[in-house]
């Protein structure tokens, strides 16, 4: 049973991170038929830290909690500073005898640094995802999750995702009565839908490097809405079929059809955040043809259907469509 909690406050913590943390494990509402904890805000000298916001925390205790704590919280923080050595073997020694694990975006860096990420999947921030898994290359990067539970390693994605990792652990502890109580009370989703590539910043790039195929790539990118082949796209580029999709992975690291299919998603966010044209219009200006089609691949790649991504996103005031 959940009954202790140590969050782990490092140099450089986030405030919002560490805020999720105190609203979940450090509020008494037992009175309101909650669960209780045993919390303590550590860091590693028992001395206080400064944020991220520049304003500095005076903690409860130092690494001593982490010692019999059911669960230990580490929030994000700068992942170019330096992590005390005794703060990383008290987080293995939690680990060891039983504890929970869980940090917040980029806090996933400290488990790293503890080698706790070894061998297991884990996610943070979508920003911060390349250079972890860079940094930690035996971690199973899972960039475009909210939170990842392995084992008991959670892991979660960047700053409000803190609190869908948060609800994870508080369902599987206490059962989704309590969790969706708790998520009415804080007046957030119970649980959300999709994953990280949905927020991710995905403009309509402009044309790769790619010295053969430049002219095509960028005429493509002009032509998105229209349907071509390779033997099409292998004429204009006045190459033999074989040749250019050869020379199309060489410069582009993939085939013609999976490029083709992420620029039209990446278009098809672009109509649904800033037109009012419908998904059937959105799926034909796009290059996809039917909303059915639309809907398959942008799921797929980004963790949420055309519908909801608008719901999300969508600006107020749209962008009339001529």
């Amino acid at each position: 049973m959940l009954r202790n909690v140590a969050v782990l406050a490092l140099d450089g913590v986030a405030a919002f991170e560490l805020g999720v943390l105190c609203e979940v494990f450090g509020t008494d509402r037992t009175a309101d038929g909650f669960p209780g904890y045993r919390f303590h805000l550590c860091t590693p000298d028992g001395l206080p830290v400064r944020t991220q916001s520049g304003f500095e925390l005076i903690p409860q205790a130092d690494l001593g909690p982490l010692a019999d704590a059911d669960l230990v919280a580490v929030p994000a923080r700068a992942v170019d500073i330096g992590i005390p050595a005794p703060a990383l073997t008290a987080m293995r020694g939690a680990y060891d005898r039983g504890a929970y694990l869980l940090s917040v975006c980029s806090g996933a860096f400290v488990l790293g640094e503890a080698g706790l990420l070894d061998g297991r999947e884990c996610t943070t921030h979508w920003k911060w995802a390349d250079e972890l898994a860079a940094r930690f290359p035996l971690a199973r990067v899972r960039s475009n999750s909210l939170y990842v539970q392995d084992g008991r390693l959670i892991t979660g994605a960047g700053t409000a995702a803190a609190i869908d990792a948060c609800l994870h652990l508080v369902r599987r502890e206490h059962g989704s009565a309590v969790a969706t109580k708790l998520a009415r009370r804080m007046v957030v989703p119970p649980h959300r839908d999709g994953g990280q590539a949905q927020y991710v910043e995905a403009p309509i790039p402009r044309t790769p490097e790619a010295p053969t195929l430049e002219p095509l790539l960028g005429w493509l990118l002009g032509h998105l809405d229209r349907t071509v082949t390779v033997d099409e796209l292998a004429a204009r580029a006045h190459m033999a079929p074989r040749t250019f999709a050869r020379r199309f992975r060489a410069e582009t690291g993939t085939t013609p059809h999976d490029w083709l299919t992420g620029q039209r998603v990446l278009l098809a966010r672009q109509l649904l955040e800033e037109t009012d044209l419908g998904v059937e219009a959105v799926a034909v200006r796009s290059g996809f043809g039917d909303a059915a089609t639309l809907r398959h691949h942008f799921t797929r790649r980004v963790g949420a259907t055309p519908h909801a991504y608008r719901s999300t996103f969508r600006h107020r005031e749209v962008a009339p469509v001529g």
